[in-house]
């Protein structure tokens, strides 16, 4: 008999702090009594089955078989020598014979009941079908069997916790999610997130921010990962999502859709570019992100260290949204050769080097948030910089583009 009172506090429990449900731990208990009782009281090759009363604190146990006829089963002598299968522990568990591809398993009295049989017992048996027969409840169970099925209850338990794990943080994928500092080891750090641990690997994160252990951590939640080790869920702070889901935290209008963002070209802790276009004409895209006093993209800045952050307007005009992408530079002209899906952009001197920015940053963030190579020219006809889709640079000496003007 189980104490009901306890029983139930314990599923509560479980239910309520590791998100297992009732079902789930019952079933567990179960297996692990099935288990007990195969390994205390049954025959080898018995297949037994648990049933838990929670209402009266009773157990029925149940051995069953498999309706067979002559198709699906043989008939001979078993080679002793075969190799067998089955894990210990499990309450389905009997030892049986590895079977090559199309071979019938060996007839087993304690597994198997012909289909003769089984009509004398129930009327409508069908092969396939299963046929319980009542055991007679043990309640005393050896040590050997009670540690079995107490590892039993904890390898379930974890199952069940895994899955539950798996599907809350599931629904969280692309989210941001909030966490302490646990530790760090070579680089990456473990994040707590209540019931499970997130990594933000050292190449995900912001170049330069240091954290200390304790200490409240935000970052996007980009992938959920199950191995057979455990369940990794894998950060970032410098995924371009990030900087989206901090604005959308930040901007109603984005949160709830009239500011879209349709590009984001990012080099985490140093300088991002973000296009955006509004679906309300009386909706500034670009004001909704800055905010009065620059109050809103302030906050964003301030949660990423300090990274500068340009916002422009999306534009379905191809030149016009590589003229904006390449602010605060001003241009001159903008030409767009389509084959080579290449845009060369001629700006005045003085504005060469805006064009370019530091390490050529401002227009290899052109380039990945337009899409377009990019190829910045002088008024006179000179490369000065350019910059693929991926943004990779290529940059000309400042000395030879002066040389070749005054030739």
């Amino acid at each position: 008999m189980f104490d009901l009172k306890v029983m139930n506090s314990v599923l509560g429990e479980l239910e309520e702090e590791r998100g297992i449900p009732r079902e789930k731990v019952i079933e567990a208990i179960e297996a692990a009594l099935a288990t007990a009782y195969k390994k205390e009281y049954a025959k080898k090759g018995q297949v037994i089955r648990a049933k838990l009363d929670l209402n009266a604190g009773t157990t029925e146990f149940q051995q069953v078989k498999e309706v067979v006829d002559e198709s699906s089963v043989r008939f001979d002598e078993p080679d002793s020598t075969e190799a067998t299968t089955g894990r210990e522990g499990d309450h389905h568990f009997h030892k049986e014979p590895v079977l090559g591809e199309g071979e019938l398993p060996h007839f087993n009295a304690e597994q198997h009941i012909l289909i003769a049989d089984a009509k004398f017992i129930k009327r409508d048996a069908k092969v396939g079908d299963e046929l319980v027969f009542p055991l007679e409840a043990k309640d005393d169970y050896g040590r050997i069997a009670a540690q079995t099925a107490k590892q039993v209850i904890i390898q379930k338990i974890r199952e069940a916790e895994k899955v539950s794990v798996v599907a809350e943080f599931g629904k969280r994928q692309n989210e941001i999610v909030s966490g302490t500092v646990q530790r760090m080891e070579r680089g990456n750090i473990y994040v707590d997130l209540g019931r499970a641990t997130g990594i933000l690997p050292y190449e995900a994160q912001i170049p330069g921010e240091r954290y200390r252990q304790g200490e409240r951590i935000r970052a996007l939640l980009y992938q959920v990962e199950e191995s057979p080790r455990g369940i990794y869920l894998r950060l970032s702070r410098a995924h371009p999502q990030f900087l989206v889901k901090l604005f959308e935290m930040e901007v109603p209008e984005a949160a709830h859709g009239t500011v879209v963002f349709k590009a984001v070209a990012r080099e985490a802790g140093s300088r991002s570019k973000v296009a955006v276009v509004s679906s309300d004409s009386h909706v500034d895209p670009v004001g909704s992100l800055v905010g009065q006093r620059g109050v809103r993209v302030s906050t964003v800045t301030s949660e990423l260290g300090g990274e500068k952050i340009d916002i422009i307007e999306w534009s379905e005009d191809p030149k016009r949204f590589i003229e904006e992408a390449i602010s605060p530079a001003r241009v001159t002209s903008v030409e767009l050769d389509e084959a080579e899906h290449k845009a060369v952009i001629k700006v005045a001197e003085d504005q060469q080097s805006l064009a370019i920015g530091r390490g050529g940053q401002n227009v290899r963030l052109a380039a990945k948030l337009t899409g377009w190579r990019i190829d910045i020219q002088s008024t006179q006809g000179a490369s000065v910089a350019e910059a693929t889709e991926e943004g990779e640079l290529t940059e000309t000496p400042v000395a030879e583009v002066k040389e070749e003007k005054a030739e």
